[in-house]
């Protein structure tokens, strides 16, 4: 003879919504502004006109903000930014922050 037994669970779940971190391009004497309107095309996926707007700002203000991401792809978007910067010999850097 078996017995059948239910239980009844309440089980509460809470979801934390990952950290995001801002990514930011730092301006230089040195990186041409055509090279980082192509960076912000083609890394961060800017339209022409969003990427001449940062750009700019970048330029005038000495950093702007390029886009809001998790840990691991604002990591990844730094590395590629580097990567793209030594390729053409520019120093441009990015960096990370998070969002508070």
């Amino acid at each position: 003879m078996t017995t059948k037994v239910e239980y009844e669970f309440d089980i509460k779940t809470e979801l934390n919504k990952p950290k995001q971190y801002k990514v930011i391009l730092l301006n230089d004497d040195v990186s041409t502004m055509e090279f980082v309107v192509n960076i912000l095309k083609t890394i961060f996926h800017k339209s022409k006109n969003e990427a001449t707007k940062i750009m700019l700002n970048i330029h005038n203000q000495g950093s702007d903000i390029c886009g809001i991401y998790s840990h691991e792809i604002a990591i990844t978007k730094v590395a590629q930014v580097k990567y793209e910067a030594s390729k053409a010999n520019f120093p441009l850097k990015a960096i990370i922050e998070e969002v508070l």
